[in-house]
């Protein structure tokens, strides 16, 4: 027999439980978002501006958890242009022009961010 005895009050876990149950901890998703974008258009480089207009972002919840992602709009004869920029690309004379990594450096501080953030509301601190 196993016997479990409590004492005390479980408010701390059932809001915890709460939060979880409906999404609560998700709401500063959109600020992350924002900052997101304003990082991504501060580090891409610019020749016409048009790639550093293009960021946005979206959050997408489902039942096993919620996603926010960045997309950039600037497309160029099917050619996703941040993605040449971010990659390196084949030029059209046979040359290639090296990728420049400019958008993990913009999102790490993202990330980094997020993740405290989330820590001090699980743990309550």
């Amino acid at each position: 027999m196993i016997r479990l005895i409590s004492r005390g009050s479980w408010k701390r876990t059932q809001d915890f439980l709460e939060k979880g149950r409906t999404g609560k901890f998700y709401d500063d998703l959109n600020t992350y978002g924002q900052r997101g974008v304003a990082a991504l258009r501060a580090a891409t480089p610019v020749e016409s501006g048009a790639t550093a207009a293009g960021w946005s972002y979206g959050v997408e919840r489902s039942s096993s958890g919620v996603t926010i992602y960045w997309t950039n709009s600037n497309v160029n004869q099917g050619a996703k242009i941040a993605l040449l920029i971010q990659y390196g690309h084949g030029t059209g004379t046979g040359g290639y022009v090296s990728g420049l990594d400019y958008i993990n450096p913009a999102l790490r501080p993202i990330f980094d961010q997020i993740a405290q953030d989330v820590w001090k509301k699980v743990t309550g601190g």
